[in-house]
């Protein structure tokens, strides 16, 4: 087999920089050690969020956005740190990375055929000064089609150039080790798995039936971060974020493991920040699960109340959907690695969506008519399917019974109905005026005045133990596990740094195994619609550097 380049890794990055290598007239290998049937890794899976600058679809939403105020919030984010070593090429990825958010990135997708949900939505909020962590203003271009819908162009083309021989795609075929001669990468070798007819997601088997050796002048890593490894995410947890959940959930396949970020390290790839990683707050256990300790990811506006385990309102900012890792470290220093919303009928019907492909069957099929069901009355369809079967909900019509059924939940009585009643009720009197001291209250109205939100996402402030707006609603939120924010080191090539700060010969990464760029362009938050779309510009920068060579 002659090739010119090997890439380790089938999701969304890999995907983008072999067709980018194949369009250039260069041969491609492509191995993934899954079935076939999970082509597209973690983004086929994904709500299909891209964050971008200045955009059609937020002038029609009088949304003003420009690049100096994206990169004002980035840096607020990022709050690069380590200049001289681990973010000297994070920092300029990101640079790099936020003009062609601003720039190329929507006429690039638009060419492939990718269209976007007209509504624009608001994540990361912040709450904190102007030059803090989070978005100003909406920013998340959700894909019409979500995940597969950006997957789907990509996939064409590499099924294009295996068709006219430009690719070889072989799945069950696991890297076991990088090939490395005079320090140069120059190959992989490993596993053949046996066949598996396993579902998309599902576990496969590891049972190896044969051998291979391939050499390319290039070798690129795509293969993704730790999410589903909890012993890695466990030994790399920084200890800002207080202690490491003893319990988690896995936002990721079994298969998102970090195995080869390890073997390129040992082959003297360089891994940097590895303390910086993405979880969230808001998971909940999947009834039908696919992948081992399969959790969702709730979506949330703005008005659930947030208690922790011992039912005490948490502090502004850690608000639903306002900063992720700053709540994170609120639960963690709780002592508990759980939380609880509690909210009304009316909130659940009009703020809550859960994040995932397969939970929004309306923009993943492409279907206005599913889309408008969500105008009925009553919760979408999937947030309700998760109320009648989920264990992690409670319904009551009183709050004496439902602070009872959540001790019974987690089988401890750590909530007192009287404390969370008068916490309810003082929230409760704030709404009585359009002006209020409760931040929170101050959030939702200011949320309203954005047209996106008033529409789909921010219910009316109303009284959340009015029995009109109820039943009242109870949710267990367990941490779920997603991004790795660091990874290996790459130049502004996507070629990978070696543990001595030189260039690896031959070896290249992108996606979450280069932390979305250069080893983690994110910095330590990020402002979410960031993870595809490094995984989409790292791949094309890959694909071109190489196929240009």
């Amino acid at each position: 087999m002659n090739d010119d380049a090997i890439v380790i890794g089938a999701g969304l990055a890999g995907l983008v920089a072999t067709a980018e290598i194949a369009d250039r007239g260069k041969n491609v290998l492509l191995v993934d050690q899954e079935p076939e049937a999970s082509l597209g890794g973690q983004a086929w899976w994904s709500f299909g969020g891209l964050f971008l600058i200045d955009s059609p679809e937020q002038r029609r939403m009088k949304i003003k956005d420009s690049f100096e105020l994206a990169k004002q919030d980035w840096y607020g984010s990022a709050q690069f740190d380590r200049l001289e070593d681990e973010d000297y090429w994070a920092k300029q990825w990101a640079d790099a990375y936020l003009k062609f958010a601003a720039g190329e990135k929507r006429k690039w997708l638009y060419d492939k055929g990718v269209r976007f949900f007209p509504v624009v939505g608001w994540a990361e909020r912040g709450g904190y000064l102007a030059e803090g962590h989070g978005n100003s203003v909406p920013r998340f271009h959700i894909v019409w089609g979500t995940g597969p819908g950006i997957v789907a162009p990509f996939e064409k083309r590499v099924k294009d150039h295996i068709i006219n021989d430009r690719v070889t795609y072989l799945p069950r075929h696991q890297v076991d080790a990088l090939i490395v001669n005079n320090d140069r990468v120059s190959g992989i070798k490993g596993s053949v798995l046996e066949d598996s007819q396993v579902e998309r997601g599902e576990k496969s088997s590891r049972t190896v039936v044969g051998e291979f050796e391939y050499t390319a002048d290039h070798v690129v890593v795509s293969s993704g971060g730790i999410g589903a490894n909890f012993d890695v995410i466990r030994n790399n947890w920084p200890s800002r974020l207080g202690e490491a959940p003893e319990n988690m959930i896995s936002g990721v396949p079994d298969h998102v493991d970090g195995r080869m970020l390890s073997i390129a390290e040992s082959s003297g790839a360089n891994i940097v920040n590895r303390d910086r990683m993405w979880h969230y707050t808001e998971g909940i256990k999947n009834y039908d699960p696919v992948w081992t300790n399969h959790g969702i990811r709730i979506l949330p506006g703005p008005s659930s109340i947030w208690l922790d385990a011992e039912g005490n309102r948490f502090p502004v900012p850690y608000l639903p959907g306002f900063d992720t890792l700053g709540t994170l470290e609120a639960i963690s220093k709780t002592g508990y690695d759980y939380s609880w919303f509690i909210l009304s009928q009316e909130i659940i019907e009009k703020e809550f969506a859960l994040s995932g492909s397969e939970q929004n069957p309306d923009l993943t099929g492409k279907s206005i008519r599913k889309l408008l069901e969500r105008l009925k009355k009553g919760a979408p369809g999937p947030v309700q399917a998760f109320m009648d079967k989920g264990e992690d909900f409670i319904v009551s019509k009183d709050l004496s019974e439902l602070v009872e059924k959540m001790n019974e939940l987690t089988g401890k009585d750590l909530l007192n109905y009287e404390h969370i009643k008068r916490q309810l009720e003082a929230r409760d009197r704030e709404i009585d005026n359009k002006f209020t001291k409760d931040l929170q209250i101050t959030a939702i109205r200011g949320s309203r005045n954005y047209l996106g939100d008033k529409l789909i996402r921010t219910a009316k402030p109303h009284k959340i133990l009015d029995p009109a707006k109820g039943p009242l609603i109870a949710v267990k939120l367990n941490i779920i596990s997603r991004k790795t924010l660091g990874g290996l080191q790459t130049n502004l090539s996507g070629q990978v740094i070696n543990q001595n700060g030189q260039v690896l010969q031959g070896l290249y990464a992108a996606g979450e195994a280069a932390g979305f760029g250069g080893g983690g362009l994110h910095g330590y938050r990020a402002l979410e619609g960031t993870f595809l779309g490094g995984c989409l510009f790292t791949g094309k920068v890959v694909g071109e550097s190489i196929g240009n060579n």
